[in-house]
This record gives structure tokens, C-alpha cells and sequence, in this order.
């Protein structure tokens, strides 16, 4: 009861601003919008993904309901995602993770104006798959299981694998683009995505040495593996950095501290959507769904690989 009363609270203003923008039909979101190229309208549908994917993992983590209950309309009536639940974090934590979830509402609407889009796809963030993810990252299974939703930690670690995925794909994307209007919202996008990377990590790089109860890996241990575990998996070299690393990977080579990742010159990794969907679907290929979209990511882009 004190979940439902704290959503209702939190996400009644939404409600009521989310319900006219998604309702508009096909023909009459084409005639408010510009006529984009279709590479543009692919490379934008795409990261729709990665949002709802966000959206959902923020909204349930910090509010215990998702976008049924925030933004209903913007969900076109996609299937409830699996295994979703409110996460026990402490206030600072929650209130954080609470702002990215509206972040994130945001995004999959400015995505939903600019390009027709999608249902909500089908989103596994159940437990049960995060340990699955963290079990192929140590590269052996964790006793007990990880749990995301068990504490801030663990949370945090759980959130450490998904904006940086997005953000990497936004760089990659904006070279390809040809409108101003979808370079001005991919722009939009990438820098609050950006942002939302580098808070988590910051706040886990103030944990760097701490133990991930009951494991014996601190909290940077924890990092790298899951970062060399999405480079093994996109199979396109280093992209993918921990909060600490050794000092030539640091920036200008001179620091293991690794708050932001980024190559040489300290410029942003940039992934293509086939690399994207390798790692969220954590099979390393495109063409076979599984982890966080057990049925497939949508799109143009994404089906043309099933």
C-alpha cells in the first residue's frame, strides 16, 4: 500500500501531461513532424530501446511501477516487463535514481515526437537475469546469486550496465545523421545520458574499495569485469573502461582513477547498433535475442537481424 500511495504521489502530474502526445495517429504524427530521411528515422527509433530499457529498470528501482502507471500512452500497450520491483535504497540513492527515471520518461517522448516509433518492447529486469549478466561477467557463477534490488550497491553496480551502453551508441550514431533536427535531439539525448553515466559512476567510485557483500570483489573489481565483459561481447575492441584501471588506460596514461571512461584523448567510445544488441542481449551476436529483450529489441534496424 505504501509503494502504490508513494507512485501515485510522485507520478500523478505526469499522468495527466503524458496522455495527448501518444494518443495521435499514424497519419496525424506525420503530418506534425518533418519528413526525416529514414536513416535518420532508423538511427532514432533504435536507442527507443535502450530508453524504455531505462525508463523501466529507474521507474520500478526508485517508485515500485513503471510506465503503466507514470506514462501509460507511451507504452502502446507493449508487454509489462519481467520480473520488475522496487529496490530497498537508502534516500540519497533513491531520490537519484528517481530523477533519472523521469530522465528517462522524457527521452522515449522526445524520441516518440521526433520519430513514430514503438510499443514497448519486451524488457527482462528481473533478478534472475541481472545474475545471469554478473554470473557471465566473474565468468563463474555468484553464491548467492546477485540480487540488484537488495541494497544501494548493488543497485548502483545493476545500473552501471546500462546508460554507458546507450551513451556509446549515441556517439556512434551522430556521424550518420543527416537532419538538424535529429542531430539536435540525439545531441539532447547524449548529454543527459552522459550525465547519468558519469553519476553512477562517481558514486561507486566513492565505494571503489569497498566489498560487494557477501563476494570477496570490491566494488571497482566489480566494474571492470562487467566492462571487459561488454567488450568481449560488442567484438570491436576496447570501448568499455572500469572506475579503476591501470595508469596507461587513465587519462593522458597518468591516473588508475577512471571516473569518466573515454579512449586516448579522453573522447567518448562510440558503439554501432550491432554491437549494442551483442551486448544488451548478452548472446554476442545480433541475430540471437536473450538477456534484457528476451524477444528482441524493435525497430528497423533490430529486426532486420531476426
Amino acid at each position: 500500500m505504501k509503494t502504490n500511495i508513494t507512485c501515485a504521489i510522485f507520478t500523478s502530474l505526469l499522468l495527466i501531461s503524458s496522455v495527448s502526445s501518444s494518443s495521435l495517429d499514424e497519419q496525424s504524427w506525420v503530418r506534425k513532424n518533418p519528413k526525416l530521411p529514414q536513416s535518420d528515422v532508423d538511427l532514432l527509433e533504435f536507442p527507443l530501446n535502450l530508453e524504455f530499457l531505462e525508463a523501466e529498470f529507474f521507474l520500478w528501482g526508485s517508485l515500485g511501477c513503471g510506465l503503466d502507471k507514470v506514462a501509460p500512452s507511451l507504452t502502446e500497450g507493449g508487454p509489462a516487463p519481467i520480473g520488475a520491483k522496487q529496490a530497498n535504497l537508502d534516500a540519497l540513492t533513491r531520490d537519484i535514481i528517481m530523477q533519472f527515471a523521469y530522465q528517462e520518461v522524457g527521452h522515449v517522448r522526445a524520441i516518440k515526437k521526433t520519430v513514430k516509433g514503438f510499443p514497448r518492447p519486451l524488457l527482462d529486469i528481473s533478478a534472475s537475469n541481472f545474475a545471469k549478466t554478473m554470473n557471465k561477467a566473474m565468468k563463474h557463477d555468484l553464491n548467492p546469486p546477485f540480487d540488484p534490488y537488495a541494497n544501494g550497491v548493488n543497485y548502483l553496480l545493476a545500473s552501471y550496465l546500462i546508460p554507458y551502453v546507450g551513451l556509446t551508441g549515441y556517439v556512434g550514431a551522430n556521424p550518420k545523421l543527416q537532419s538538424a533536427q535529429a542531430k539536435r535531439l540525439l545531441a539532447g539525448l547524449l548529454g543527459v545520458e552522459s550525465a547519468q553515466d558519469a553519476i553512477i559512476r562517481a558514486l561507486l567510485y566513492e565505494r571503489a574499495l569497498q566489498k560487494v557483500e557477501p563476494y570477496d570483489l570490491t566494488v571497482a573489481e566489480f566494474t571492470k569485469r562487467i566492462s571487459d565483459m561488454r567488450n568481449e561481447l560488442g567484438k570491436d575492441g576496447l570501448k568499455d573502461e572500469g572506475i579503476v584501471v591501470p595508469p596507461l588506460l587513465g587519462p593522458e596514461g597518468r591516473t588508475r582513477g577512471n571516473v569518466v571512461a573515454g579512449d586516448k584523448d579522453s573522447l567518448s567510445y562510440d558503439r554501432t547498433p550491432e554491437e549494442i544488441l551483442r551486448i544488451v542481449y548478452g548472446t554476442g551476436s545480433e541475430k540471437n535475442p536473450g538477456g534484457f529483450f528476451p524477444k528482441g529489441a524493435e525497430g528497423r534496424i533490430a529486426r532486420s537481424y531476426y
